[in-house]
C-alpha cells in the first residue's frame, strides 16, 4: 500500500440503563396448596408427554409439557429436560396463550452475538449446561401472566447404539411435581422384525409395574407408561411425585442374515451385526496409574474392578499388568497366557497394589506397547487375535515425558495402527481432551469414570464392552462410482453384541440397487461375502407409513456423518481441521441439529422486551455452565478509537486480496483528557500536556483517576476506563527479515455489555450483535470454502466461508474461529460505504 489509511474504528456514545428483576423459582419452592396439590406456588403442570418414534434404530423424540399459572400474579415457570449425550436437539418452541415462539438454529458465533445483545440490554439469559454421566440438561424459563398457559415442545434425535445385544433408549423422568396427564409413548418400527422388547424404570414400584404396557409383533413394537395421579404419589396423601429416575427401553431385531441394507430416496444405511461367530482370543495389556493421587478409594475401586475382570478373562487369552507412578513396574516381562494358575498369581499381584509417587504416563504406555510388540514379533500370541491396551489414569503426566503433544506422537508412532488403545479418565483431574485425542488416533475411544460408589462397576462395564472381539480389520466396500459422502466403512474390531452402521448417498438419487463386499478376519478364517438390496425390497418392508417420520434414512446419514466429522476434528489440525469443521457446520445448519458448532436461539417473550437463551451442545472435554446477567447500571461514554491501516511490505502477486493490518492505534477519552498512542514499537500516554512513553519490553501497571493501563511485556496491553469499556491491544511480531509481512497490532474489547447501542465506527457498529440468517450453503469457487446467502439489514449478500485467528488467548499462534467473508468491501453489511470511515488523523 503506497498510502496508509486512518479509519474510525469505534465511537462510544453516552447511554444509561438500569433494571430490577424479581424472579420466582417455581422449581425450588414446593408449597402445598390446600385446595389443589397439583398447584405448586401458583403453577400447575397440566400435562407432560414424551412421544418417541424409532425407525431402523433412529429415534425421533418429542417432549411436550403444558403449564398454567393458577395464581393472580405473574410467575416464572421452568422447563427442565435431561437429554442423552448422544442426542442432537432439532427443534424447540413455546406456545403462550395460542402464540408460538420458535427457537432457531444458527452458527454458534451468530447465536452468541444474539445472546450477547440480550445480555447487554439487561435481559436474563441462559445456556444449556450440566453434563452428567449419560445426560446433558436443557433448561429454559419464561414469565407467565396470571391465568395464562404455556406449552413447551422440544424435539431431539439420536441413533441408538447396540451394546450387549440390545439397542437402548434412555429417558430421564423428573417432572418435579404431580402431573395430571403424564405419558410416555414409544413406537418402534424395524423392517427386520423385533425379536425382543423390554422397558423398566429405576423408580418403578410394584404398583407402577402394571402401568407399563408392552406389545410387539412382527416389525412393530409399542411401549406406553401412563400412571394416574394416585400412582404418582410417594404415599396415599402425599403431594410429592415418585416419578424421579431413569426409564429405559431395550430391544433387538431378528437376524436371519449378518446384515441389513435399506435404500430410500437416494440414501442408504447398512447395518452389520453377524451372530454365532467364534470369539477371537485377545491380547490385553492393563496400564494402570498408581500415583499418589490414586490413593484411597480410587485405587481400591480399581483393584476391585481388576479382580472381577480377571475372573472373566478366558483361558486362550494373553494378558499383562503395567503399573506407573514415578517408576514403571510390570507383573511379568512378557504377555502371559490366562491359565488358572497364572490368573491366581495375577490376583495376588493386584491385591498388593498401592498408590504413591508421581505420574509417568508415557513410560507406562510405552512399556505396554513394547510388550505387545515383542509378543507379536516372537509369535507368542496367535496371528488371529485382537490386541488391546486399556489405560486408566486420574491425573496428568508430570514425570518423564510430560508434554501431551509429544506423548501423543510417540504413542501413535509406537502403536502404528496395530493395536487399539482405550483411555479411561478417572475423576475430574484428567485432561480428557488429551486422553480422547490419543485414543482416537489409535482406533480406540476415551471414557470418563465417575468417582462414585459404583466406579468399580463402571470399569468392569467398560471391559465387558470390549471383552469379546469376533472380527478384526472389518471393511465394508461400496462401488466408488455409485456412492458419495460415505461414512466410516473400515473398523479395527467388531465386538459381540455390538453393531456396525454405515450410511451414504447415491451419486444418482434415482438409483435403487446396491451391492456391498464385506471383508473381515475371524478366529479361524476370513469372512468374505457380497450382499445386495433393492429399493423395492425396502419399500415392501416399510408399508406401515404411520411408523415412519420424514426422510429418516437421510437424517440418519446426516446424524452419523456429523458425529464422525466432529470425532475426526478432535485429532485434526490446520487445514484438515478447517475442512472438517466447515463440513460439519454446513450439515448441522442444513439439517437443523444443535451440535458443538451450532446453537439454538430461544426467544422468550416478556411484556416489554424479548429474552434470549442459547441451547449449546456441551462436550466431555469442556462442559458448559449456566450464566445469567442483569442490566448494567451505566455505560462508559465519550471514547473514540481510530486506527492507521498498513499493508504488507510489498504487494503479494499470488494473493487475490491484499492484506491490511493495524499499524497504529489512537484511543482518546475526552472526559478524562487522555490520549493513548500504540504502535508495534512504543506506547505513549498523553494527559493534557504531559506525555509518558513506554516500550513493549516494559512490564507496567499504571493507575490514575478513571484509568488503568497494564502492559504485559512483549504480549499485550489492557486499558480500562472507569468501570466501563476495556480494550486489549495485542502485539503481533513477525520475523524481522520476513520478505512480506511486518509487525502489527490487534484490537479487542472486553466488557462489551458496557457499550452503548449507539456505539459506531467501522468495527464499533458490530459490537452490538446484529441479526442475520445464513441460507443456501453451497460449494464456492474454492472447494474448501463454501459460499452462502446472508440475509442482513434486509439485504441479500453472497458470503464465503473462511477462518480467522483470535489472538486474545494465544498472541503467538491464535485460535481459529469460523467467519463469513462479505464481498464488495462489506457493501450491504456496514452502514454506508467503507470510505465513510476514513479520518484525517488519529485524534
Amino acid at each position: 500500500m503506497e498510502k496508509n489509511l486512518l479509519c474510525c474504528i469505534l465511537l462510544l456514545i453516552p447511554a444509561f440503563a438500569s433494571s430490577d428483576f424479581l424472579l420466582t423459582h417455581v422449581r425450588n419452592i414446593k408449597k402445598r396448596n390446600a385446595d389443589n396439590d397439583l398447584v405448586v406456588n401458583g403453577m400447575e403442570i397440566c400435562s407432560m408427554k414424551i412421544d418417541s418414534k424409532v425407525t431402523s434404530r433412529f429415534a425421533h423424540n418429542v417432549i411436550t409439557s403444558r403449564a398454567v399459572n393458577r395464581g393472580n400474579v405473574p410467575k416464572e415457570v421452568f422447563f427442565d429436560v435431561e437429554l442423552p449425550k448422544t442426542a442432537f436437539i432439532t427443534n424447540f418452541s413455546m406456545t403462550i396463550d395460542g402464540v408460538t415462539y420458535p427457537g432457531t438454529i444458527k452458527e454458534k458465533e451468530a447465536a452468541k452475538k444474539q445472546y450477547e445483545k440480550a445480555v447487554s440490554r439487561g435481559q436474563t439469559a441462559g445456556l444449556v449446561k450440566a453434563s452428567g454421566r449419560k445426560t446433558e440438561k436443557f433448561t429454559v424459563s419464561v414469565n407467565i401472566k396470571a391465568a395464562s398457559t404455556v406449552t413447551f415442545e422440544l424435539t431431539y434425535e439420536e441413533l441408538l447404539k447396540r451394546q450387549f445385544g440390545k439397542y437402548e433408549m434412555f429417558i430421564k423422568v423428573k417432572p418435579k411435581q404431580l402431573v395430571k396427564d403424564f405419558e410416555i409413548e414409544v413406537d418402534i418400527f424395524e423392517p427386520q422384525g423385533i425379536a425382543e422388547l423390554e422397558a423398566e424404570g429405576t423408580f418403578i414400584t410394584n404398583e407402577l409395574q402394571n402401568t407399563i404396557k408392552k406389545t410387539f409383533s412382527g416389525k412393530k413394537g409399542h411401549i406406553s407408561f401412563k400412571p394416574t395421579l394416585d400412582q404418582q404419589r410417594t404415599c396415599a396423601n402425599c403431594s410429592e411425585s415418585v416419578l424421579d429416575g431413569d426409564f429405559t427401553v431395550r430391544y433387538d431385531v431378528k437376524r436371519t442374515t449378518p446384515d441389513n441394507l435399506q435404500i430410500v430416496n437416494g440414501y442408504f444405511v447398512h447395518f452389520f451385526a453377524p451372530t454365532n461367530l467364534p470369539k477371537l482370543s485377545k491380547n490385553i495389556i492393563f496400564v494402570l496409574d498408581t500415583s499418589g493421587s490414586m490413593s484411597g478409594r480410587e485405587i481400591e475401586q480399581t483393584k476391585e474392578a481388576l479382580l472381577k475382570i480377571l475372573d472373566d478373562i478366558k483361558e486362550d487369552d494373553f494378558f499383562n499388568i503395567i503399573l506407573f507412578d514415578s517408576e514403571i513396574s510390570t507383573w511379568k516381562e512378557t504377555l502371559i497366557k490366562a491359565t488358572p494358575e497364572n490368573l491366581d498369581e495375577a490376583r495376588k499381584f493386584v491385591q498388593h497394589i498401592s498408590a504413591q509417587g508421581l505420574t509417568n504416563l508415557h513410560g507406562g504406555l510405552m512399556r505396554g506397547i513394547d510388550i505387545l510388540n515383542a509378543a507379536h514379533e516372537e509369535n507368542l500370541v496367535p496371528k488371529r487375535s485382537a490386541s488391546i491396551i486399556i489405560m486408566l489414569t486420574d491425573g496428568q503426566p508430570n514425570v518423564g515425558l510430560s508434554n501431551n503433544h509429544e506423548i501423543e506422537n510417540a504413542v501413535k508412532k509406537a502403536i502404528d495402527g496395530r493395536y487399539t488403545l482405550y483411555n479411561l479418565g478417572f475423576g475430574s483431574g484428567v485432561d480428557y481432551g488429551f486422553l480422547e485425542r490419543m485414543a482416537l488416533e489409535n482406533k480406540g475411544l476415551a471414557r470418563r469414570i465417575y468417582p462414585d460408589s459404583d466406579a468399580a462397576l463402571q470399569l468392569q462395564g467398560f471391559y465387558d464392552e470390549v471383552s469379546n472381539p469376533m472380527l478384526i480389520d472389518v471393511e465394508l466396500n461400496y462401488p466408488e462410482n455409485e456412492i458419495s459422502d460415505l461414512t466410516t466403512n473400515s473398523f479395527k474390531h467388531f465386538y459381540d453384541g455390538s453393531e456396525i452402521v454405515v450410511a451414504g448417498r447415491f451419486v444418482d438419487s434415482n438409483q435403487n440397487h446396491l451391492s456391498v463386499d464385506v471383508r473381515g478376519e475371524g478366529a479361524h478364517n476370513a469372512l468374505s461375502y457380497t450382499t445386495e438390496q433393492g429399493a423395492e425390497q425396502t419399500a415392501q418392508a416399510f408399508q406401515e407409513q404411520q411408523y415412519i417420520f420424514g426422510e429418516y434414512i437421510e437424517r440418519l446419514w446426516a446424524y452419523l456423518t456429523i458425529e464422525q466429522l466432529l470425532e475426526k476434528r478432535i485429532t485434526a489440525t490446520g487445514e484438515e481441521k478447517e475442512n472438517l469443521t466447515a463440513q460439519a457446520l454446513a450439515l448441522s445448519l442444513l439439517y437443523k441439529f444443535v451440535t458443538p458448532l451450532t446453537s439454538m436461539v430461544v426467544t422468550k417473550p416478556e411484556e416489554n422486551d424479548n429474552e434470549e437463551g442459547i441451547a449449546d451442545k456441551p462436550t466431555e472435554a469442556s462442559p458448559l455452565y449456566y450464566t445469567s446477567a442483569s442490566a448494567p447500571t451505566w455505560y462508559t461514554s465519550g471514547i473514540t478509537v481510530n486506527g492507521e491501516l498498513i499493508g504488507d511490505k510489498r504487494a503479494n502477486s499470488d494473493a487475490k486480496i491484499q492484506n491490511s493490518y493495524f499499524g497504529k492505534l489512537g484511543i482518546a477519552n475526552k472526559h478524562l483528557g487522555v490520549k493513548l498512542t500504540v504502535t508495534p514499537e512504543a506506547i505513549t500516554i498523553q494527559n493534557g500536556d504531559e506525555k509518558t512513553g513506554f516500550t513493549w519490553l516494559d512490564s507496567v501497571t499504571l493507575k490514575q483517576a478513571g484509568l488503568t493501563l497494564i502492559i504485559n511485556r512483549k504480549k499485550n496491553l489492557v486499558l480500562s476506563m472507569g468501570s466501563g469499556a476495556s480494550f486489549v491491544v495485542v502485539l503481533h511480531q513477525v520475523w524481522k527479515k520476513h520478505p512480506l509481512h511486518q509487525d502489527f497490532l490487534g484490537l479487542y474489547t472486553l466488557k462489551s455489555d458496557k457499550l452503548s447501542e449507539q456505539t459506531h465506527g467501522l468495527l464499533g457498529q458490530f459490537f452490538q450483535p446484529i441479526d442475520f440468517t445464513i441460507l443456501e450453503i453451497h460449494p464456492g469457487s474454492d472447494p474448501k470454502k463454501p459460499d452462502a446467502t446472508m440475509i442482513v439489514k434486509n439485504n441479500e449478500l453472497t458470503v464465503t466461508r473462511g477462518w480467522q485467528k483470535d489472538y486474545r488467548g494465544d498472541p503467538a499462534h491464535g485460535v481459529d474461529i469460523p467467519c463469513w467473508f462479505v464481498h464488495d468491501n462489506g457493501a450491504g453489511l456496514i452502514d454506508g460505504a467503507h470510505t465513510d470511515y476514513i479520518v484525517s488523523s488519529l485524534f
